[in-house]
């Protein structure tokens, strides 16, 4: 993968956060906010999978608002349904394993590169989506529940998302299993930083406001985003 890659990813896990956060604790019903996200997200998946190629604009879109629909789903958990940070982590980990399972089990690969057919697409976005699930609660688990903070969760997430990488290059890590294992790390990564610049002093933030935070980072997206328009110089194969 390229950097800017992972310089988008964790633009769009931050971005994700801050705007899912700011629709939800500072504006409108929350069940309008919840249903807009989520048949927009499910127009953009729909698209995404009928164009059957990478279009980035299209692809990145579809990754935005799947980070703000896993934001979305993992909040309702814990503040709506009193689910605990522990017990839907644990939860979005089991059905992260067995989405592999069951894409290793029919396709025998889980590597990007190989998703040439729609049900391997299928396959990519029902795991990309339990990724971001999973990173939100896990984030929360480690800033709230364990008590690190958002600064205290995001150097040690950023620690961790050094660690695949660096098997990679030193073990020789298997390839599909570094970049899960990363792509996995951004999501809590991305959010946490998010949430400390967003989120109100007397919640562990610099106050510096979500709607803000979510304006930078979608500007910082779509530059980006732009770029490998023009360019083409982003590798992924969507």
């Amino acid at each position: 993968m390229t950097l800017i890659f992972w310089v988008i990813k964790v633009l769009t896990t931050g971005m994700g956060e801050a705007t899912s956060d700011h629709f939800l604790l500072d504006y409108a019903d929350p069940s309008i906010v919840v249903s807009v996200a989520f048949l927009t997200l499910i127009v953009a998946l729909a698209v995404q999978i009928a164009v059957r190629r990478y279009i980035p604009w299209l692809y990145w879109a579809t990754v935005v608002l799947v980070s703000v629909a896993g934001t979305m789903v993992a909040d309702i958990l814990h503040y709506l349904l009193d689910v605990s940070f522990a017990a839907s982590t644990v939860s979005f980990a089991i059905a992260l394993a067995v989405i592999f399972a069951a894409w290793y089990g029919t396709e025998r690969t889980l590597s990007i590169h190989s998703i040439t057919t729609r049900r391997r697409e299928i396959f990519y976005w029902l795991t990309v989506m339990a990724t971001f699930a999973l990173g939100t609660s896990a984030g929360d688990l480690v800033a709230d529940t364990v008590g690190l903070g958002f600064l205290g969760a995001g150097l040690l997430f950023a620690v961790a998302f050094a660690v695949p990488g660096i098997a990679r290059r030193a073990f020789g890590l298997n390839a599909t299993v570094a970049f899960w294992a990363a792509y996995i790390i951004t999501r809590p990564l991305g959010a946490s930083f998010a949430d400390l610049f967003g989120m109100p002093a007397e919640n562990g933030g610099l106050d510096l406001g979500l709607g803000a935070v979510s304006l930078v980072l979608t500007t910082a997206i779509v530059a980006l985003v732009g770029f490998l328009s023009v360019t083409q110089k982003d590798s992924v194969t969507a």
